[in-house]
């Protein structure tokens, strides 16, 4: 019982120690003793560290709190749906929809996404677009039977609508292809506390409603057939995956931009620290692992005393990217000694 408990005595300690590191260190140094007196009693000797902790170091921490556990528990319900290691938020092409209605504002308004109204757009563009390319799928969900020609129809329109977006950038001014390039690097520091109540409250209730997935996902496990034979609703249950899955890629892509690997990785070091594909055990495990692994990744693209943040997704891939080469080695290995 006590090795079953200790990953998530660990990881709820890495959550809270790499929250705490999120808001110590950053690109302006604030000293520890200023960073308490913020969080206690909420003033400070000096007025700007007060308002970078209030209005950046602090929504940051929980944005990428949030955001990586959503992205990861997306990951593993697209992974057990597909029965695919490798899938991930973006694999039904929800996040190329949240691309394309953010290139449809930058490029074809005037506006600028510094501005709160111009910021409040490109969420409301990002949620619109990735809303359509979910109804298409969901769409399609109703028509096709099997989970290998749903995926297969979600990889091509996720192609066509990439072609879409590669006809605007060609024809877009430099300045606002650079903008969109920008936003397509990934931040979890874009989300300002005003913004952050939505974001929060919307991905919470998702994540409770996929926690009530997990009976069906055990049975997914074992074959469509096998979940029918259950009383599991096969097409229901399809569709609610799709619903929580979409909906949590489309949220944290709309506020934070496209962000890579870790809706595909972090599923995998959860089943390799648990040791199990019960989803009784293993979502909890990847809820907490998103948080860690985004949180860390947060915190390394601040350069201290620099004044600038790397991108996002610069530091994603030192994470993720050996992880899905270590599945696809153990996969393989597997297969020859099957073989």
């Amino acid at each position: 019982m006590k090795s079953k408990r200790a990953p998530f005595v660990v990881g709820t300690l890495l959550v809270l120690l790499l929250f705490a590191a999120n808001l110590i260190f950053g690109s302006v140094v604030i000293p520890f003793r200023e960073v308490l007196s913020v969080l206690f009693t909420g003033e400070t000797s000096n007025p700007s560290w007060k308002i970078i902790m209030l209005e950046s170091r602090i929504p940051s921490a929980i944005t990428s709190m949030l955001c990586g556990a959503s992205l990861a528990v997306s990951g593993l319900l697209m992974q057990t749906l597909f029965r695919n290691p490798l899938a991930g938020p973006s694999i039904l092409g929800v996040n190329d929809g949240a691309n394309l209605g953010v290139a449809l504002v930058m490029f074809l308004s005037g506006g600028t996404i510094v501005s709160l109204a111009g910021y409040s757009a490109i969420i409301a563009a990002a949620i619109a677009g990735a809303s359509v390319i979910l109804a298409i799928i969901l769409f399609f969900s109703e028509k096709v039977s099997g989970n290998v020609m749903l995926l297969i129809i979600g990889i091509m329109v996720g192609y066509i609508v990439s072609s879409f977006i590669s006809i605007l950038n060609y024809f877009a001014a430099a300045d606002k292809v650079r903008q969109f390039v920008m936003w397509g690097m990934g931040n979890f520091s874009s989300v300002s506390m005003e913004h952050l109540p939505l974001m929060a409250i919307i991905l919470i209730t998702v994540l409770l409603c996929s926690f009530l997935l997990i009976k069906p996902l055990n049975a997914f496990l074992l074959g469509e057939r096998y979940a029918a034979n259950l009383g599991i609703n096969i097409r229901r249950t399809r569709m609610m995956v799709f619903l929580s899955s979409g909906i949590l890629a489309a949220v944290v892509t709309a506020y934070c931009g496209p962000v890579s690997f870790i809706g595909m990785a972090v599923p995998h070091i959860a089943r390799m620290l648990t040791n199990t594909a019960d989803h009784r055990i293993l979502m909890p495990m990847t809820l907490i692992m998103g948080g860690v692994t985004a949180l860390l990744c947060n915190l390394l693209t601040v350069l201290p005393g620099s004044g600038t943040l790397l991108p996002l997704n610069a530091v994603t891939p030192l994470f993720g990217a050996p992880v899905v080469i270590y599945v696809i080695l153990k996969r393989r290995n597997r297969s020859d000694e099957l073989q």
